[in-house]
């Protein structure tokens, strides 16, 4: 039996799931930055400032959708026996329009139990949680595996990298799907403007997440982000991706490589001849597999993601 992994009918919105504007420390107007993203073919935005839901619901039209959102940090009010403080950020992508600002309360106390406590009530305040650039954040294994409450964590954070951090992440990814957590991935921008927008140091257009729905509406979209109805890019298309017979498919824009990982010691690979191209591929999931992604990266190396499915839900 087909199972469809992105949905069969739908379309392909191009979204910046992390974003800040000049209502906390972003150099750019919500309106500003709809204006250029759009320029740059993305159809959603979701503006995450700092600790404040400031909904820019008069953004949206036919062709536009903005999201709201806030993104939270808990920080370590003392600076650690490695001399740094870590911190724990995460944004809150409202699943229903003119959902508040909520205060979670204790927002300054560094323990996994209260973090885990705030993804958790926000989940249940109607929020979609993103665990963000745990690089930047300076933390590890320890740290993100205790954290309970997430839908999904960046795999990419390109406004990280485009400052030097090393935040895209498979394989942090990795550990938590190995470790028990089934959650989705993401590629965001975390963009704040203070370069041009033709600049080099640019922190816009690197990383988004397209999702697939029927329609580009508030309702629809924020349904498609919590079943899963996405993958994560920094360059490349992925247009159709399902699992038949125990293999999965996938195909895509032309590539150069395209990996499949499973989450045990087994991974499988597909690269293209010399002067060559990829746009489809597929593998047989191995039995003893704990999940199964797709990576596909063009010629800059560049990859666009899906997220993991967990082979005992696809043999169901």
């Amino acid at each position: 039996m087909k199972k469809y992994l992105l949905p069969e009918n739908g379309n392909f919105y191009k979204a910046n799931l992390h974003c800040h504007s000049t209502f906390s420390d972003g150099a750019w107007t919500p309106e500003e930055l709809k204006e250029k993203y759009m320029r740059h073919g993305y159809s959603i935005i979701a503006f995450t400032d700092h600790r404040t839901l400031h909904s820019q619901s008069h953004l949206t039209d036919d062709s536009f959708l903005a999201l709201d959102g806030y993104e939270i940090d808990v920080t370590e009010q003392e600076t650690n026996a490695n001399g740094y403080r870590k911190t724990c950020h995460f944004c809150l992508i409202a699943v229903n329009e003119n959902t508040p600002h909520v205060d979670f309360g204790d927002e300054d106390t560094y323990t996994p139990e209260n973090i885990s406590r705030i993804m958790n009530e926000a989940r249940e305040k109607g929020f979609f949680v993103t665990y963000n650039h745990p690089n930047w954040s300076l933390e590890d294994f320890s740290d993100y595996i205790n954290y309970d409450g997430m839908h999904a964590m960046e795999i990419c954070n390109y406004g990280c990298i485009a400052v030097g951090y090393q935040d895209y992440v498979p394989m942090v990814y990795d550990e938590m799907l190995r470790y028990g957590k089934r959650i989705f991935c993401v590629a965001t921008d975390d963009n704040h403007n203070r370069h041009s927008e033709d600049s080099l140091y640019c922190d816009s257009f690197g990383g988004w997440t397209v999702i697939k729905a029927e329609k580009l509406d508030y309702k629809t979209v924020t349904k498609a982000l919590t079943v899963g109805s996405f993958y994560a890019s920094q360059g490349p298309e992925i247009k159709e991706l399902w699992y038949e017979d125990k293999k999965i498919h996938i195909k895509t824009s032309p590539v150069k490589k395209i990996d499949f990982v499973f989450g045990s010691r087994r991974a499988e690979t597909r690269i293209a001849e010399k002067d060559g191209w990829l746009t489809e591929a597929e593998c047989l999931v191995p039995d003893d597999s704990i999940f199964v992604r797709v990576s596909a990266k063009d010629e800059k190396g560049l990859p666009a993601d899906t997220n993991a499915y967990f082979v005992d839900e696809l043999n169901k």
